[in-house]
């Protein structure tokens, strides 16, 4: 009998039972449950060499080789006229628009993890060391780095060559930034490659910060402005960035919870969009991993409410129901990918294990843990729980 039954028959008993399980329980029931799943992934990313941007060029980007480039979901080209500029199909992915980069950066976030969630089950410096090749290629080579920016990300043909909204496709490195927070310590993490690695978040920390596209993210009023705070607060972490974490706490109490969500947990502007139940789970998750990577001792953003009864048990409660059974969801149904959603999201885990949920737990546990939708894969960056339970 897997350890997946074994777990999931152990919280149906004690919920049933109504017994009470500590939060420390809790944990090592998802560690056993995540287990055989990390290191079955980690032989496959031992086995992977490093893909960077400069391995493909777009010919419609107007940055350099070294440059992220993608293009906007939902904007085709005008059926009347092949040459004129692209137009908009709101909830529509166009398959052909470029997106070599995009997964590029999604297959680097799934080997770091893997291989930092392996070396966190076993101590075992093989993993460390295989990751380093990643991290070289990609933020310290000068031939196959990356720049530390995002100026050519979501660009429309015949409109723009990049958009500020473009800044979401790198909540993509936040396992990225994670596992070189979790593997630091080991004896085979070379020091150098590290201050590389935290050298390139500083500087991409700087232009979200400054640049007019990131200013313009992070003032965006639906899940753009808070996966911005979601990325920003993961690589202030990772670069002990005191003032930016400070930043974005405030900003999760002051801006994203009190604008963005309803007295009743559900997120007003997501549920007007074509694509309401994907947009209302992202938007969760996104405000959920704000709450794990930010809370601590002496800021618990878990248990913060602002002063008309607004907090992340509400938001997670108001979707719990529609993520163990969406066929009770009362609104309109996504244009594209309904039947891809829910699986295994970030805030049914995190929320369980923060509120010593064992419903929340238990649906989590059911849910898909290896999505292979190109959509759902781009709207869950956080996919190693393991990573963050540390």
């Amino acid at each position: 009998m897997s350890k997946v039954i074994v777990v999931t028959i152990y919280i149906c008993l004690c919920a049933f039972a109504g017994l009470s399980q500590t939060p420390i329980d809790l944990k090592r029931q998802v560690e056993n449950v995540l287990h055989d799943d990390i290191l079955e992934e980690a032989r496959w990313a031992l086995e992977q060499l490093p893909v960077t941007v400069t391995d493909q060029r777009s010919p419609r980007s107007a940055g350099t080789i070294h440059d992220f480039y993608s293009e906007g979901d939902y904007w085709w080209p005008d059926s009347t006229d092949a040459n004129a500029p692209y137009v908009q199909r709101d909830g529509q992915t166009n398959p052909k628009n470029f997106s070599a980069h995009r997964l590029a950066v999604i297959r680097l976030s799934k080997i770091i993890g893997a291989l930092a969630s392996a070396y966190l089950i076993t101590h075992d410096d093989k993993y460390v060391r295989h990751a380093l090749l990643h991290y070289q290629a990609w933020f310290i080579n000068a031939t196959t780095m990356m720049n530390a920016s995002l100026n050519y990300a979501q660009a429309i043909k015949g409109r723009v060559t990049g958009r500020g909204i473009g800044i979401i496709d790198a909540i993509q490195f936040m396992e990225v930034a994670q596992g070189a927070l979790v593997m630091q310590h080991s004896p085979a993490f070379d020091t150098e490659i590290l201050t590389g690695i935290k050298r390139w978040f500083t500087n991409y920390l700087k232009w979200i910060t400054t640049n007019a596209y990131g200013i313009d993210e992070m003032n965006a009023k639906n899940n753009h402005g808070t996966c911005w705070v979601m990325q920003v607060a993961s690589f202030a972490k990772l670069t002990n960035n005191d003032t930016l974490l400070t930043f974005c706490s405030e900003r999760y109490k002051t801006i994203l919870l009190p604008a963005q969500m309803e007295v009743d947990g559900s997120f007003p502007l997501e549920l007007k969009r074509t694509k309401p139940y994907g947009y209302s789970i992202f938007t969760l998750d996104a405000m959920t991993m704000i709450c794990q990577i930010l809370s601590n001792g002496k800021n618990d953003l878990w248990n913060f409410t602002t002063a008309d009864g607004k907090s992340i048990h509400k938001g997670i409660a108001f979707l719990y129901p529609y993520l163990r059974g969406k066929e009770s969801w009362p609104y309109q149904h996504d244009v594209m990918y309904w039947s891809n959603w829910p699986v295994a999201q970030p805030a049914l885990v995190f929320g369980g294990l923060h509120y010593n949920n064992v419903s929340w737990l238990k649906t989590w546990k059911q849910l898909d843990h290896h999505p292979d939708n190109s959509e759902v894969v781009r709207n869950l960056p956080v996919r190693h729980p393991l990573l963050w339970l540390n």
